[in-house]
């Protein structure tokens, strides 16, 4: 490209530009709330969420430094370049919300965890259900194994992680084994015959405890050993690495102190103590001043006092099946998860989501009379509930709340396509600007009770596909069936367990534990998938 075309496409460019206003105007679309938020941003790791004009999560990204990261989007330069994408993304941001963490992989986990909650059409990382690795192993097996794993179940087994650098994980197991002496086969029990083709046991990397070369109890103490490691009780390996890198670099030997050095940058990035976002954190996307939230959200619905205690409900169902509710508290703008409800219909027939609403606000307020009856010096009622949902839902809670005497709690319904918020006996919908505190502060209850319907409604239904199978065993009864599940703790452990385990379970016989056995080889019941380094 000649210098002379480059001068006068520049001068094409600037050319274009509107009259009286400069270069940085143009290029900057950022508004002055995003202005001001840049500049108070703090020079730490962690996450950012932008957010388009109807205040929905558009893009979640993660920074080693948020005030650098984050002002990049908006300088001139980037307006210039050819990535269409990330001018769309620019230009339809009109505010953010940023979380600081302690470290770049705790910035990592939590940014996987936002993305996965928001689904924001500008991210295309962490849009799967994959997870994180984490690191498992069962102390009640026969002979116990550490595994890599993604799902995380309440089978009795210990977990580490989740793990930010899977690589680091792999190399840091595949190190610890071989420091214990601990095992890396496959077999849940493995015996004598698998011991003849094993590698680790020729290379004596494990004390073979499946052909009794240590009891049970011994290898117990060297997997013990390891958990503690893990859970960064132990640093006497990190020390002895570092005094053989340091040996083996005085003595010249480079390519051996490389790979001690990248060892030891393994062991920390894995021992490394990091947050666990098992929930979104409370500030996020929360308003940053709830309390000027509440005042704004009294006057808009003409409350006598900003609103200290909020309830949202909402339903999940799947065509009518599995239909579930929740209930969310918020205190002081913020989540009391303690107080959080779910309800499963009891009194619902296919789908009807404003029947699913009025049992569960008949439930909820029923229980709660009852208890400030007996109690009357407890919590008390809410100062205001939350419907998703418009006129329709609406109604229906406050047709049951008339029913129990509590038409005096205000109640409201906020419709998601236009976020606009129903009032009982008000015709016209009331519609907030979308910067507006107050329906930010809905919008986050609303959106919490939504997600703690879909999570109760998943849980029901990934328990009954399980469970389901069992029903077709021939003689099995609900008694039978919660023996095997008590003992197992789930199917997949079950379909594991061995002749003689089954055996032990109260009320299978010998035969009837080989039919069993039979039974679940010829059925495929999904197994979480388990990936073993080795």
């Amino acid at each position: 490209m000649s210098i002379a075309w480059r001068l006068e496409w520049i001068h094409t460019q600037e050319s274009n530009l509107a009259p009286g206003r400069g270069r940085s105007d143009v290029t900057m679309p950022a508004n002055e709330l995003i202005r001001s938020k840049i500049r108070d941003l703090p020079h730490k790791p962690g996450i950012y969420l932008m957010k388009d004009r109807f205040g929905t999560v558009i893009y979640v990204g993660k920074a080693r430094d948020l005030r650098k990261r984050v002002s990049q989007y908006f300088h001139p330069s980037r307006r210039h370049g050819w990535d269409l994408k990330l001018k769309a993304l620019v230009e339809a941001v009109h505010d953010l919300d940023v979380h600081s963490v302690r470290s770049e992989p705790e910035a990592l986990l939590l940014e996987g965890k936002l993305i996965k909650e928001f689904h924001p059409r500008y991210n295309v990382s962490f849009r799967d259900d994959k997870q994180f690795l984490l690191l498992k192993v069962n102390l009640k097996d026969a002979i116990p194994r550490f595994t890599l794993t993604r799902i995380k179940q309440d089978d009795g087994a210990l977990y580490f992680g989740p793990f930010a650098s899977s690589g680091a994980l792999r190399r840091t197991v595949a190190m610890i084994r071989q420091r214990f002496n601990l095992r890396g086969c496959r077999p849940l029990t493995p015996g004598a015959r698998d011991y003849k083709h094993c590698l680790y046991g020729n290379l004596k990397h494990c004390t073979a405890p499946c052909i009794g070369n240590v009891s049970r109890d011994q290898y117990l103490l060297q997997v013990q050993a390891a958990c503690d490691f893990l859970s960064g009780q132990s640093d006497e390996i990190e020390q002895d690495i570092e005094q053989a890198m340091k040996k083996a670099s005085a003595n010249l030997e480079f390519e051996r102190a490389a790979e001690l050095r990248d060892m030891l940058a393994d062991l920390r990035e894995t021992t490394r103590k990091t947050k666990r976002f098992s929930r979104v954190p409370y500030t996020l996307p929360l308003a940053i001043k709830p309390e000027e939230d509440l005042v704004e959200l009294a006057g808009v619905l003409g409350l006598e006092a900003p609103p200290q205690r909020i309830e949202g409900f909402d339903i999940s169902n799947i065509s009518g099946t599995f239909a579930v509710a929740s209930m969310v508290s918020f205190r002081a703008g913020k989540p009391d998860r303690a107080s959080y409800r779910r309800f499963r219909m009891k009194s619902v027939t296919g789908q009807d989501d404003f029947a699913c609403i009025a049992e569960a606000v008949r439930r909820r307020y029923t229980r709660l009379k009852k208890d400030s009856e007996a109690r009357p010096e407890g919590g008390g009622f809410p100062d205001l509930i939350l419907i998703d949902g418009g006129t329709g839902q609406l109604n229906a809670a406050r047709r049951e709340l008339a029913k129990l005497g509590l038409s005096r709690i205000p109640t409201i319904g906020l419709a998601k396509e236009f976020e606009e918020i129903h009032r009982p006996g008000q015709t016209e919908p009331l519609r907030l600007s979308h910067h507006s505190g107050s329906l930010k502060l809905l919008q986050r209850i609303r959106d919490e009770s939504h997600r703690f319907a879909n999570t109760y409604n998943a849980q029901i239904r990934l328990r009954r596909i399980s469970e389901s199978v069992l029903d077709e065993f021939p003689g099995i009864g609900e008694r039978r069936k919660a023996e095997l599940l008590r003992k197992f703790g789930s199917l997949q452990r079950l379909k594991l367990a061995t002749v003689e385990q089954i055996a032990e379970v109260p009320g299978f016989g010998g035969r009837t534990a080989i039919e069993l056995r039979a039974f679940l080889e010829a059925r495929s019941i999904p197994v979480p998938a388990e990936i073993d380094p080795a």
